[in-house]
Parts: structure tokens; C-alpha cells; sequence
């Protein structure tokens, strides 16, 4: 009987210990919303590998996002229908609020070199490679997942709405590997 008291007497305590400790820590709050961005960016760094973009102002990160690229993003874009999101440096060159995806800004791409080498080969390189938010058929709130887009980069309707934002025609975009 006395080893039964002492496995109860132990129980307890741990019992104990457990609220004691319980009520030392508080559950996690969310994070709360980065403050509003003011300016323009002066520049976008997409690491397709990292399905990562971060916007910069002097030169400092400011915001980051998680992305989705084209289907096949491996490598760089050469042709038409290639799944691929193309690498190297862009220039925001419009931006188009009528967009069958919520909100987007186009890049220069296809680039003269593109253009050229798609030429010498026979096939066209492909265009209309935008930053964009999710397909407007989509319920606002949610976001497709994995590489879906013909090549382009996207993001969440919140995040595109604020990356629309604060981007003007000739922003610089850098796409890296």
C-alpha cells in the first residue's frame, strides 16, 4: 500500500507541477500586421527557389512574401507555354487593374536577347509575365497552392493589393534562380 501512496503522492505533484507551470506561460498571440508601407519600392528580388519575394526601399528589405511560380519553374523561361518563370533583370513596364487575376504588374520580358535567341530557334519566347494576385474565380481569401501560373509570380490578393500599392512603372525586378 505504501508504494500505491507514494505513486499517487508523485501524480499529484507532476499534476501540480503542470498547472503551476501552465499558468507561468501564456498562450502565443498571433503576430500583429506589419505596419502600412509608404512610398514607392525601388526594387524586387523574386528567389524562385526559395519561392520567396522581398520588396526594397533604400535600398532595405521592407516586406517579404511567399510566391508561386509557372508550373515547370526550373530553369529559365526560353519559349512559349514552357511553365517556366524567367531569370534575370526586369523592368515593371504597365500595370493592369482589369487583370483576369486580382491586380497585376507586367515586366519587359521578352527581353531584345530573348526575343533574338527564340528567334534563331524558331518558336516564339513567350510574354505577358506578370506579378499577380490569385485567379479573380477564386473566393477572396483563398490562394492556390503550389506552382500553378503559366510563368508568371504570384501572391495573395491582400499582398498583391499592397505590393500594387507601392509599385510604379519602372521598378526594377531582379529573378533569381
Amino acid at each position: 500500500m505504501t508504494r500505491f501512496l507514494r505513486l499517487l503522492v508523485y501524480l499529484f505533484l507532476l499534476v501540480g507541477l503542470g498547472f503551476i507551470a501552465a499558468s507561468l506561460y501564456s498562450p502565443m498571440q498571433p503576430l500583429p500586421p506589419p505596419p502600412p508601407l509608404t512610398g514607392a519600392v525601388d526594387r524586387i528580388v523574386i528567389e524562385k527557389a526559395a519561392r520567396r519575394m522581398q520588396l526594397f526601399q533604400d535600398g532595405q528589405p521592407v516586406r517579404t512574401y511567399q510566391i508561386s511560380l509557372g508550373f515547370a519553374p526550373e530553369g529559365d523561361k526560353e519559349r512559349q507555354g514552357d511553365g517556366k518563370t524567367p531569370e534575370g533583370e526586369f523592368t515593371i513596364d504597365r500595370r493592369n487593374a482589369d487583370s483576369a487575376f486580382h491586380l497585376s504588374v507586367g515586366l519587359d520580358y521578352p527581353r531584345p536577347k530573348d526575343r533574338e535567341r527564340a528567334a534563331k530557334a524558331g518558336y516564339s519566347p513567350g510574354g505577358d509575365i506578370f506579378i499577380h494576385g490569385q485567379p479573380n474565380a477564386l473566393p477572396e481569401g483563398l490562394k492556390l497552392k503550389g506552382d500553378w501560373t503559366a510563368g508568371c509570380i504570384a501572391v495573395t490578393n491582400t499582398e498583391m493589393r499592397e505590393i500594387w500599392a507601392v509599385t510604379p512603372v519602372g521598378t526594377k525586378v531582379e529573378i533569381l534562380p
